[in-house]
This record gives structure tokens, C-alpha cells and sequence, in this order.
């Protein structure tokens, strides 16, 4: 019997993840950070700046960061999409340094809307903690 559901994760240049067999994802959504079982609601939700947790059912636990993106979570298949998604494993601390870097630059822009503004106040918070670790 199989306790999990698939997963898709596609960025613009490739199919970036899929697997099956998967008992969590917990994603970075507007509403908060929202976890996905098996049989959950089918649901869309657009993700901000933050971490993808992806626990397989032999509590292995995979991160990526993402920047933006869309999730759709129906018939026990989660997708999510997005422009931009990294492994925290394979991370470069410098490619982190330097979108870090040009996320306080674009804070500072006077011109902002303040949605934009609490985004990139996000993510830099979310950049900040992989620095760090």
C-alpha cells in the first residue's frame, strides 16, 4: 500500500524535482507555512520567499529555497511552480551573498509597493538564516 503522494516541482529551465512516495511537503504559502499530507484538500496557493520541506516516508527531509511560485495539490499530487529553487545541500553561500545583496538594495527603492516591500523583507530574512547556517 502506498502511504504517500507524488511530487513535482518545475522551474522554468527544467523539471527540477519528482518524486512519489512522499508523506509531507510543508511550503512557504501567503497564508502562512501550510503542510501537505496525503489526502489533503485540493488546493492552489501562491508561495513567498521561504524553505520547501519535503519529507519522504522514510523520514528522509529535503530543503529548497524558492523565491515565488504556485502550488496545486489534487488528486494526491502536489506541483509546485516556480521561477527560481535551489537546494539548501548543494547551496552556494556567495550566489546566496550576492541575492541577498540585491534584496537590501531593492528594499531601500523608495518607489516600492509595500506588498513588494514585505516580500523582499521576507526574503531577506529567509536569505539571512542560510547564511548563517
Amino acid at each position: 500500500m502506498n502511504n504517500g503522494f507524488k511530487l513535482e516541482i518545475v522551474n522554468p529551465e527544467k523539471s527540477f524535482l519528482s518524486k512519489e512516495n512522499v508523506s509531507e511537503v510543508v511550503v512557504p504559502a501567503y497564508e502562512g507555512e501550510m503542510g501537505i499530507l496525503k489526502n489533503h484538500i485540493s488546493i492552489i496557493s501562491f508561495l513567498k520567499p521561504g524553505l520547501v520541506k519535503v519529507f519522504e516516508t522514510d523520514s528522509k527531509e529535503e530543503n529548497y529555497y524558492v523565491e515565488d511560485g504556485i502550488i496545486e495539490f489534487k488528486n494526491n499530487c502536489l506541483s509546485i511552480l516556480t521561477s527560481n529553487i535551489f537546494d539548501i545541500k548543494k547551496i552556494d553561500k556567495k550566489e546566496v551573498s550576492n541575492i541577498l545583496a540585491k534584496a537590501e538594495k531593492d528594499v531601500q527603492n523608495s518607489d516600492i509597493s509595500d506588498q513588494a516591500k514585505y516580500l523582499i523583507d521576507h526574503k531577506i530574512e529567509v536569505l539571512k538564516s542560510l547564511t548563517l547556517n
